[in-house]
């Protein structure tokens, strides 16, 4: 596990001066990262240290190994992660990722994200993440089954409906989350839908869930564009990554009236500057296994020129770490909207800060997701299930009160929409953890 000295930090500098701003490495690590942006919202709020130890570290690591049978009868170990990084508001909530590189370093980081983005949405969970450092697409549908069958076997004790609730994340989807459900289901001897949340909506999911977090991003894109006396319409927006969020917010910004100037995928991007026929966009990549380089409506791009495109709304949805120090002073954009978790390193924020380029931080632009799979929770807990109008209407609620709270916060004290945004959710989990005490 990764150590940590922010509490020690956090304490000096509450001694000295509120706003002292301690000196940014050229690289630090995912959850160093996410312990800076505590830090600082420990600062401003006048946190006590002794809270910040306790939320800096993850609660609990679960580590298993995972036995499975290839279909050539070889036997294969792969290690599977469960991190579950603070309960105070609630069950741990958080997807479950396969992807080569998995690690608990990174899990770690978006675990603590989780808690974060859980508690500035209002919603009554705590972080966590999971995870298989494996490729999937090298695997059968057979092998996958076993590997997420095993992997849920090993973690019966640590997940449930009222302890850890596990969702789909990169590489894994409904399906995963089906065997998770069945296999828990096995093991305690009843069905029990509230296990995941995902899931198809044959067995307890939600609708609306598949669309959820490119509708959370396209509704923070129209908000702050709406307080710059903007709208959707006509806006030019270039997005990086074409998967299940970028996918996603693409059809829905086109479908809102906006120019989709530019998206991309692992293998590169496509550019129109008049905007992108996304619905054919889509059709392509469905008869080209689900890429889209060579469509013959725009003209190739690169990930690295897709960021430095002119435009009015920068839509990062691919993975971590694609706006650094490197590229940042190339970045046209004036508003950055964090759709994938922690796109942007510290010192690239730092940047686009100082050249008057407003970023809405990953906690809000992304939470579309763990707000539907929060409502899917409650309506498998109430056997009671919603259309889809009415899980947009209340995804719709929770994210438009989350965004004008952090834009309100940020106006009034002058300060960039992460720390505002880290200022509600960590002082509302400091909060909580205040009035429970602590356990002897």
């Amino acid at each position: 596990m990764v150590s940590s000295t922010v509490s020690k930090q956090v304490a000096s500098k509450q001694a000295a001066s509120k706003q002292a701003a301690s000196p940014t490495p050229a690289y630090i690590c995912p959850y160093d990262r996410t312990c800076t942006y505590l830090g600082q919202a420990g600062i401003d709020l006048q946190i006590d240290p002794n809270v910040l130890r306790i939320l800096e570290q993850p609660r609990k690591v679960v580590t298993v190994s995972i036995p499975v049978k290839l279909d050539s009868g070889e036997v294969e170990v792969v290690a599977g992660h469960r991190v579950q990084h603070c309960d105070i508001l609630g069950p741990y909530k958080g997807g479950t990722r396969y992807h080569p590189a998995v690690s608990l370093q990174e899990l770690s980081a978006l675990a603590m994200l989780m808690t974060w983005k859980c508690a500035l949405l209002g919603i009554p969970y705590g972080g966590a993440k999971g995870g298989i450092a494996i490729n999937p697409a090298r695997y059968s549908v057979g092998e996958l089954e076993r590997i997420t069958r095993r992997y849920a076997s090993e973690l019966i004790k640590d997940i449930g409906p009222e302890v850890d609730i596990p969702a789909p994340d990169i590489g894994t989807s409904a399906r995963e989350m089906a065997w998770i459900m069945d296999t828990y289901s096995m093991n305690v001897g009843h069905a029990v839908p509230g296990v995941v949340t995902g899931k198809p909506l044959s067995i307890g999911g939600s609708k609306g869930r598949q669309m959820a977090t490119g509708l959370g991003v396209a509704i923070a894109i129209r908000e702050m564009l709406s307080e710059r006396g903007l709208s959707l319409a006509g806006s030019k927006i270039a997005i990086q990554g074409f998967g299940k969020v970028g996918g996603a917010a693409a059809t829905l910004l086109h479908e809102a009236g906006a120019k989709i100037v530019a998206v991309s995928d692992g293998g590169g991007g496509i550019f129109a500057g008049g905007g992108l026929d996304i619905p054919a966009l889509k059709q392509y990549a469905a008869r080209n296994n689900r890429r889209i380089k060579g469509f013959p409506g725009g003209e190739p791009v690169s990930n690295w020129e897709l960021l430095a495109l002119s435009c009015d709304v920068l839509v990062p949805a691919a993975l971590e770490d694609q706006i650094t120090e490197d590229n940042a002073d190339r970045v046209q954009a004036q508003i950055v909207a964090e759709a994938a978790n922690a796109p942007i390193t510290l010192v690239a924020d730092q940047m686009l800060e100082e050249r008057g380029i407003t970023v809405i931080p990953d906690i809000l632009t992304n939470a579309g997701g763990v707000v539907v799979s929060y409502l899917e929770w409650v309506q498998g807990q109430s056997y009671v299930f919603w259309d889809e109008e009415r899980v947009n209407q209340e995804m719709e609620g929770l994210m438009v009160r989350a965004y004008h709270r952090v834009s309100q916060k940020a106006r009034e004290l002058k300060i960039p929409m992460r720390r505002a945004a880290y200022m509600l959710a960590v002082g509302r989990v400091a909060e909580a953890a205040g009035d429970r005490g602590l356990y002897p």
